[in-house]
């Protein structure tokens, strides 16, 4: 990574500068060239290159301030259950995707914005309490309680990936916004943290530095596809955004546009296509045809008399197919996506949210499985829908899926980062002095009317 270049939406560098090419407008930077994004998942690895529509927005969805010009893909090689399992296998798969989305669009990218899915990402909160110093809350009131609240936060040698204030409180009032200016003794705040494996973020900077590109910033994949899918009303009021991947599954909840918790289960649409060959003693590649085209998570009228032909794993001759009823393949997949949402309904609930969760949003490559709509909203028990990326007019029609949800959301977080000041340099020094020096890069984000 060049330095002296920050991180838009990464807590790893210092902040006062932008990457190449952007300026900041109104909380929203307005790129001056081309923004590049780069997906790395577990099943394939996608570059996407977009370009400015209109540098003024004029109250317009942000996301429409970038056009998809460029779309490069490849299989997934060195990459399992989201950790880099081969920087060198990476790095060729990044070449490949980025070749590719620089043909298309006719131009030559240095740096790329990145997921991170990887590094065994994890959510905690932190709260403080604090007198204020003149009765009358100020900025100083609010760094100090945030300072107060990290130091209290087990972070250990993990990275700091996203922070963000998630509520307020004055003399006992609750506030989803800063009581700047306000009359009061107490100033309470609640911060939410999102950790990972520094390790991992390291390695991730190395296959993309390898293949001679830059990274301008990384992005939680599971909050990338929220900001990717989520409508500016949902991430108002509340919503729970489930990207179901090949071989993880992320989950993010935003509210008040603020990153409230996240995280990711292991398992995902591959384990599916795995179920079915053992299943059904095909192979992986037909499981995945047959998965693909035929797939339900609820069973319809018939399915019983609906017969498929499946190829026997390693048979051969006339005797090397078997019809299979079309019900027996909702009865594989069914289970596996309910042992998914119950890992997920397993993590929200060792740390409960404050608010409901109402509404649901499904996106990822295994959201498009028939019936998954259906079968969320029973389980979950409230309202679900699918999640497309939102996209300016005139994008490639390839970027306009649910699998490009993540590259989406990236976009979003390029064009409209999370707005944040410098880290208070005690909470600074307290991190450093536990870590001996380990983040010392480790950024505090505060909102930019502070």
């Amino acid at each position: 990574m060049m330095a002296g270049k920050q991180s838009v939406f990464r807590s790893g560098l210092r902040t006062g500068s932008r990457p190449d090419g952007v300026s900041a407008l109104r909380g929203v930077v307005t790129p001056s060239g081309p923004v590049a994004v780069l997906d790395l998942g577990s099943t394939k690895v996608s570059c996407a290159i977009a370009e400015p529509v209109d540098r003024h927005i004029n109250g317009q969805d942000y996301r429409h301030a970038l056009r998809t010009t460029g779309l490069g893909q490849t299989a997934s090689r060195g990459i399992r259950n989201g950790a880099i399992a081969s920087v060198s296998e990476v790095e060729r798969a990044i070449r490949v995707a980025v070749d590719a989305a620089e043909r298309m669009a006719g131009l030559t990218i240095h740096s790329v914005f990145v997921n991170v899915s990887g590094g065994r990402p994890s959510t905690l909160s932190a709260s403080a309490l604090v007198s204020t110093q003149t009765g009358i809350v100020s900025p100083r009131d609010i760094e100090t309680a945030i300072s107060i609240a990290i130091s209290r936060a087990d972070i250990g040698k993990r990275h700091v990936l996203h922070l963000n204030p998630s509520g307020y409180s004055l003399d006992g009032i609750a506030s989803e916004q800063p009581p700047l200016g306000m009359h009061g003794e107490k100033l309470g705040v609640d911060v939410g943290i999102v950790t990972l494996d520094g390790a991992h973020l390291r390695n991730l900077t190395l296959a993309v530095e390898r293949a001679h590109l830059r990274v301008a910033g990384f992005g939680l994949s599971a909050y990338a596809a929220a900001r990717g899918v989520l409508s500016p009303d949902e991430m108002l009021l509340g919503a729970l955004a489930i990207d179901l991947g090949g071989q993880t599954t992320g989950y993010a909840v935003v509210r008040q546009g603020v990153l409230v918790a996240s995280g990711q289960v292991a398992v995902g649409a591959g384990h599916i296509t795995g179920d079915m060959a053992q299943g059904l003693s095909t192979t992986l590649a037909h499981a995945e045809r047959l998965k693909n085209l035929f797939g339900s998570v609820v069973p319809f009228a018939h399915e019983d008399r609906e017969m498929l032909a499946v190829p026997l794993l390693g048979e051969r001759g006339v005797d090397s197919i078997q019809q299979v009823p079309k019900q027996v393949l909702t009865s594989i997949i069914a289970p596996r996506l309910e042992e998914t949402f119950e890992l997920i309904q397993r993590e929200l609930d060792r740390n409960p949210l404050p608010f409901p969760v109402s509404r649901v949003v499904l996106t990822g490559g295994g959201s498009q499985l028939q019936g998954v709509r259906e079968f969320a909203a029973q389980f979950f028990g409230c309202t679900v829908r699918l999640g497309k990326p939102m996209l300016a007019p005139g994008a490639v029609e390839l970027a306009k899926g649910p699998d490009m949800a993540v590259s989406a959301g990236l976009f979003a977080l390029a064009i409209k980062p999370d707005r944040r000041l410098a880290m208070p340099a005690a909470a600074r020094s307290h991190i450093e002095q536990r870590q001996m020096g380990y983040v010392r890069r480790v950024g505090r984000w505060l909102k930019e009317a502070l």
